[in-house]
């Protein structure tokens, strides 16, 4: 393919949509808590026509949502802790640092999910509920789409383990002051996507929530 010197075009709306791909083929390869398909198929090129038959494997997840409990009055945030899978191989813990989460069930907005999740995980109710984001975390080789929110609570009396026996959930709560959190952040123990996204938005955000009060 040769090296394209035309000006950059025009990104909204997007040049390309789905009427855009051809989908050859989906094959179940795995049915577990979730799945895992191979996907078959084509797709229009930048420099026009067609290309050849393109093969990948898609992580196949439920939606899901995330949210960081803030507390305007303390100036700190709670978040969960709990070992994950993915995170095994972790030299430092497979335990990580997150914002409440949650997987959106049928029939559930992403709204209610961020509710219901705050109370199963922290046994916290949400005041105001803020949209952040919705964001692909790993497109290339995952079709999960995640909603991100901020919600303003009361976390006074929060703390203790909480969680669901039946999703197999041994969850520690915290309770983190504002500074000391941004000092786990840049520490690097806040290496997952939801927690970097929403701390730069209560970063940007924490002056004019405060000066709500």
């Amino acid at each position: 393919m040769g090296e394209r010197h035309d000006p950059t075009p025009e990104l909204d709306p997007p040049r390309f949509g789905p009427a855009d791909v051809e989908r050859l083929e989906d094959e179940c390869l795995h049915q577990g808590f979730f799945r895992l398909e191979r996907r078959r198929l084509r797709h229009r090129q930048f420099e026009g026509g067609w290309s050849q038959e393109v093969v990948r494997e898609v992580h196949v997840r439920f939606d899901a949502v995330g949210v960081l409990l803030y507390d305007v009055e303390r100036d700190a945030v709670v978040l969960v802790e709990q070992i994950r899978a993915g995170a095994l191989d972790d030299a430092v813990s497979p335990w990580k640092l997150e914002p409440v989460a949650g997987l959106i069930k049928p029939g559930e907005s992403p709204a209610e999910v961020a509710r219901r999740e705050a109370i199963e995980e922290a046994n916290c109710p949400i005041g105001e509920l803020i949209e952040l984001h919705s964001y692909y975390p790993s497109p290339g080789a995952c079709n999960e789409r995640v909603t991100l929110f901020c919600g303003l609570v009361d976390s006074s009396g929060l703390g203790g383990v909480h969680g669901l026996d039946e999703e197999h959930e041994d969850i520690q709560v915290h309770v983190i002051p504002y500074l000391k959190a941004w000092e786990l952040l840049d520490a690097g123990r806040l290496d997952n996507a939801m927690c970097l996204i929403a701390f730069h938005w209560l970063a940007r955000e924490r002056a004019s929530l405060r000066a709500r009060r």
